[in-house]
């Protein structure tokens, strides 16, 4: 709404005078999409640092703040604030995705919580909190996709009522589709029959940023810790270099190599259909009216058909995301020969038609894959690692879109058509190397290294009480659980519970003051 009131000259030169708002929209395009590049950098830190649940609430936060500058459109308020919105996008999403797959895991240990398993320090089986991680992506998924048609609403019951229509819109448009090039070259640069009154516009900025702090209240108040105490303590005490390190390292591991051209593609799907397809195929054909309504179609067949995602409940987890590539193919196939006229509203039914199967393919493709990173990574001192990376490639695909932006039509089907096959052959690799049991390389979690100030922190059992028969068995327990999993990690690592691996401070304090005094 906002680039659309902008790009019209009346609406600038009326309001904005000599402003130069152009260039102010250039720079906050430049810093939305080049800022998420160096994600990689800081999103772990920044994780590690507030923690899971504090990073999303930041981030929605930043998200207010931009709706917020709105109100005031100047260029000190709105590049500052695009640029905030940049740095926020990559730790919105992989909190948000280390955060889904962390109460999955929590679910599977309420639901099947046994006393002697504690107290005997068992690990869940591998693979045992998958169906939870299954249904939680999807619900997810499913509400993050109707996002998309619940952001018509300011195009549908206010902006709508100032568009001229197509016949002004398209006049000097003559091709579309493959065809065309660049974004709707040839739109008329004024598209707003009036002007919409300030007032108007204050009332649907304040409705945005209502929904913004009811984001903010919703994660503040329903949102419990991903982590323990004890567990953010040690996830943090691993040393901050080492977390700036190891996402680089976890790059060595080959299943992750394989799956980056199908991160890659995730961005490019999503961003083709809201700019490529609705744009260049859509609103060039039947005029910026129908960018609401071509969405909204998006938006609501990704919404039912994320409920296709319960599949891998049954099947084989490569089918759900090798079916939503294949679905992508063939329409991406088809739009190679598909230039729709200007100014023609005969076929309609196949613009919204083709969206809502876009909308299945996008639907299997992110639940797939952010269910597959939470079944290969369960290790929780690993995972927002994982999704740093996923969403990072992501942020590369939308920087990639953005420069690529006045490519010719074929050029953008061509790569994104040469990327989803990549991906495809790429995945299926790294499933055939896991059925042969190739080795993979993960790079070991340093153990927590924590400064002796009085009490580190108080365990789970009370370890106020002295002299107990529990604390006694307690303790041995944990001088009982300097045991290795199958993948080679030491059990005992802060960040598993009350399992950890005692200290030599620990053992030094026990020599002096007898077993079980901490």
């Amino acid at each position: 709404m906002q680039m659309i009131l902008h790009y019209d000259e009346t609406y600038r030169e009326v309001k904005y005078g000599s402003m130069g708002l152009p260039d102010i929209d250039s720079k906050m395009l430049m810093g939305i999409n080049v800022t998420p590049v160096v994600a990689l950098l800081y999103t772990p830190v920044l994780i590690r640092f507030f923690g899971t649940k504090w990073v999303m609430f930041l981030a929605v936060g930043i998200y207010a703040l931009f709706v917020s500058t709105n109100y005031w459109e100047r260029y000190y308020t709105l590049v500052p604030s695009a640029v905030a919105l940049g740095v926020a996008i990559v730790p919105l999403w992989a909190s948000m995705g280390n955060y889904i797959t962390r109460m999955s895991q929590k679910y599977y240990e309420y639901v099947n919580y046994k006393e002697e398993h504690v107290q005997e320090q068992r690990r869940p089986p591998r693979g045992a909190h998958m169906p939870y991680l299954v249904i939680f992506h999807t619900i997810f998924y499913s509400f993050f996709h109707l996002s998309f048609a619940c952001a018509q609403g300011p195009m549908v019951f206010f902006l709508n009522g100032y568009l001229y229509g197509r016949n002004h819109t398209l006049y000097n448009v003559h091709s579309c589709g493959t065809n065309s090039y660049g974004i709707l070259i040839g739109f008329n640069r004024t598209v707003l029959r009036r002007l919409p009154h300030s007032q108007n516009l204050i009332v649907v900025e304040s409705v945005l940023m209502s929904v913004a702090f009811l984001a903010m209240l919703l994660i503040l108040a329903l949102c419990g810790s991903a982590y323990r105490p004890t567990e953010e303590i040690d996830l943090r005490s691993v040393g901050w270099g080492n977390i700036f390190q190891l996402p680089f390292k976890h790059m060595r591991d080959y299943r992750l190599r394989h799956l980056f051209p199908f991160f890659i593609y995730s961005g490019f799907e999503v961003l083709f259909v809201c700019t490529g397809f609705t744009l260049g195929y859509g609103v060039c054909s039947m005029g910026l009216e129908y960018l609401a309504p071509i969405l909204t179609a998006y938006g609501f067949g990704a919404a039912v058909f994320s409920s296709l995602g319960l599949l891998q409940l049954c099947l084989p987890r490569q089918v759900p995301l090798v079916a939503g590539a294949t679905v992508h193919l063939l329409l991406i196939l088809a739009f190679f020969f598909w230039a729709p006229h200007p100014q023609v509203l005969s076929h309609s039914w196949v613009f919204y038609m083709v969206a809502v199967l876009w909308g299945v393919g996008s639907a299997l493709n992110k639940i797939a894959l952010s269910t597959l990173l939470g079944i290969l990574y369960e290790d929780k001192e690993r995972q927002d690692f994982i999704f740093t990376i996923y969403h990072w490639c992501q942020a590369l695909a939308i920087f990639a879109v953005y420069l690529g932006s006045d490519l010719p039509m074929k050029a953008k089907l061509a790569i994104l058509l040469l990327t989803v096959l990549v991906s495809m052959a790429s995945y299926l690799w790294m499933e055939a190397k896991l059925k042969q049991r190739v080795a993979y390389r993960l790079p070991r979690i340093p153990r927590p290294q924590h400064k002796v100030c009085g009490y580190r922190y108080l365990e789970d059992d009370n370890s106020d009480e002295t002299g107990s028969e529990n604390e006694q068995g307690s303790a041995h327990s944990r001088d009982g659980s300097d045991n290795e999993d199958g993948d080679g990690e030491p059990l005992g690592v802060g960040a598993l519970g009350p399992g950890r691996r005692r200290y030599p401070y620990e053992q030094a304090l026990d020599g002096e003051d007898g077993p079980g005094q901490e």
